[in-house]
């Protein structure tokens, strides 16, 4: 393979995100096997999960989790799956969960979440899933440097705590997730565009492409259209 591969990161909408390099396939957050704008169809040698699903389908179908709280989608029954803190190795993959919550309330109210850190292809990035807080040092020292951030927008987080999180992490690339509904995503954006100081909204580009040489000088911000709407 060439050195040069660079990393590819589409979103699904949500929290749901794909991220290809030249190892393997990293699906975040997939959606269940009957509902949502899953492209239906979405594969990946990995999985990961930072949460369990707030609204289970009945008629949902796939294996479980490894905490049992999770459908994985038939098209990823086959993958490496991870919803737990650690650090693992899978497919050449650097990849390190680190326990955080979904709310500021150490999860007391909304639980528990996993930030995700995958190394592909040289880039870092980091899937923070719903987390709802921001970071201590250790937790910023067990999570290191990071290159790509894919944040929450229009959750439990505000948008306030959403820049100062990025600010936290010091990435480079700023990959906002809208998790609220539709009705809501526009100014849930516009708010934390103004917080992250952009003042015009950027194109949207159908994927994030990256290799280390291509890293930005200053935090940028990329939106990217929602893949396999339906």
């Amino acid at each position: 393979m060439c050195k040069n591969q660079a990393m590819e990161l589409t979103w699904y909408g949500r929290t749901c995100v794909r991220m290809r390099s030249k190892d393997a396939v990293v699906v975040a957050d997939a959606y269940q096997a009957v509902v949502g704008p899953t492209g239906r169809g979405i594969t990946g040698d990995i999985v990961t999960y930072s949460h369990p699903d707030d609204a289970p389908h009945p008629k949902a179908k796939g294996r479980l989790s490894r905490d049992g709280s999770t459908l994985l989608p038939g098209s990823l029954e086959e993958a490496f799956c991870l919803d737990g803190p650690g650090e693992y190795e899978i497919k050449d993959v650097l990849i390190t969960g680190v326990k955080t919550f979904r709310d500021d309330q150490k999860g007391a109210e909304r639980g528990r979440n996993i930030a995700f850190i995958v190394e592909l292809d040289g880039i870092h990035v980091i899937h923070l899933g719903d987390i709802g807080h921001l970071l201590t040092e250790d937790k910023l020292t067990d999570i290191g440097p990071v290159d790509v951030v894919c944040i929450p927008v229009g959750g439990t987080l505000s948008t306030t705590k959403g820049a100062e999180l990025v600010a936290q992490l010091d990435a480079k690339v700023v990959v906002p997730m809208l998790v609220c509904d539709d009705a809501d995503s526009g100014e849930a954006l516009a708010k934390f565009l103004h917080e992250m100081g952009v003042s015009t909204a950027p194109a949207l580009q159908s994927k994030l492409v990256l290799m280390p040489s291509s890293l930005p000088a200053e935090v940028t911000t990329v939106l990217l259209e929602q893949r396999g709407k339906i």
